[in-house]
C-alpha cells in the first residue's frame, strides 16, 4: 500500500509515518522503481503500536524500547511491566504538577474579580512582577 493508505488506514498524517521512520520507530518501507514507498500489514500494526504507546504520552525513546521487545517475544515480560511501571510514576509525576498548576492558576484568578481596565488588571500585574505575600507564588 502507499503512503496515503497506511495513513488512512492508521487515522493519522503521512507526516506522521515519515517522522516516524526518520526516527527509526517504523521500518522503511520497500520502494518502487518509480520511488514510491510501498507498505505492508506490518507497517499498519507497528504504526497503530506506536500510535497507542504515543497516546499514553510514551516517550519515543520508551517506545523504541517496547518495539525491540515486540521484536523478541521468546523472552521474559518483566522488563516491559518494568517500563509501564515507570510510565506509570511519570503519569503520577505530571498529575501533581498539573493539579499545583490548576491551584495556582485560580489562585491567579481570584486576584481580578471585577471588570476593570487592563491597566488595572491584577493578574496581568502579577504575571509581570514579582508576587508579593498576597499574590499566587510561583514555582
Amino acid at each position: 500500500m502507499k503512503i496515503g493508505e497506511l495513513a488512512a488506514l492508521a487515522g493519522c498524517e503521512t507526516e506522521t509515518i515519515r517522522f516516524y521512520e526518520k526516527q527509526g520507530l517504523l521500518a522503511a518501507p520497500a520502494r518502487t522503481a518509480s520511488g514510491y514507498r510501498t507498505y505492508q500489514q506490518r507497517h499498519l500494526e507497528d504504526l497503530q503500536f506506536i500510535r497507542h504507546c504515543r497516546a499514553f504520552d510514551m516517550s519515543l525513546s520508551l517506545v523504541r524500547q517496547l518495539l525491540k521487545f515486540r521484536e523478541a517475544p521468546s523472552q521474559p515480560c518483566g522488563q516491559v511491566n518494568t517500563l509501564i511501571d515507570e510510565q506509570l510514576r511519570h503519569l503520577d509525576t505530571q498529575l501533581t504538577q498539573l493539579h499545583q498548576l490548576k491551584a495556582d492558576l485560580q489562585a491567579l484568578r481570584t486576584l481580578c474579580q471585577n471588570d476593570h481596565q487592563v491597566k488595572d488588571c491584577e493578574i496581568l500585574k502579577n504575571l509581570v512582577h514579582p508576587c508579593t505575600s498576597d499574590c499566587v507564588q510561583h514555582r
